[in-house]
């Protein structure tokens, strides 16, 4: 069965942080590039951040330039988002998803893209 399944979600005090994962299963990650996106209650999906098939670019949205890191791992079929110094207005269910694509340098984070894979979720939530 080809899918992907995040992890890592939880709660988290503001200024913590958390590790999300991304991982493939049935097929490799090599020739997608992988976007994560967030969607909170009542809000529309939003892209957070994108990591090309090269793995050597990144776009980050502008709420979370400088505490989110996305990485890839294609020999562990996984890609990673690094949330660091948490905040409430962080708190959504966070998705990733798998586009191919023949460019290495390419990612975008636009949630009307046919992305081929998307994952189920997972809940992050900031709370004192």
């Amino acid at each position: 069965q080809l899918q992907l399944a995040e992890s890592g979600g939880g709660l988290v005090q503001p200024g913590g942080s958390l590790r999300l994962s991304c991982t493939a299963s049935g097929f490799t990650l090599n020739n997608y590039y992988i976007t994560w996106f967030r969607q909170a209650p009542g809000k529309e999906r939003e892209g957070v951040s994108c990591i090309s098939r090269s793995g050597g670019n990144t776009y980050y949205a502008d709420s979370v330039k400088g505490r989110f890191t996305i990485s890839r791992d294609n020999t562990m079929h996984t890609i990673y988002l690094q949330l660091n110094n948490l905040k409430p207005e962080d708190v959504a269910v966070y998705y990733c998803a798998a586009k191919r694509t023949l460019y290495p340098t390419v990612c975008l984070m636009n949630p009307d893209n046919e992305y081929n894979y998307w994952g189920q979720g997972t809940q992050v939530t900031v709370s004192k």
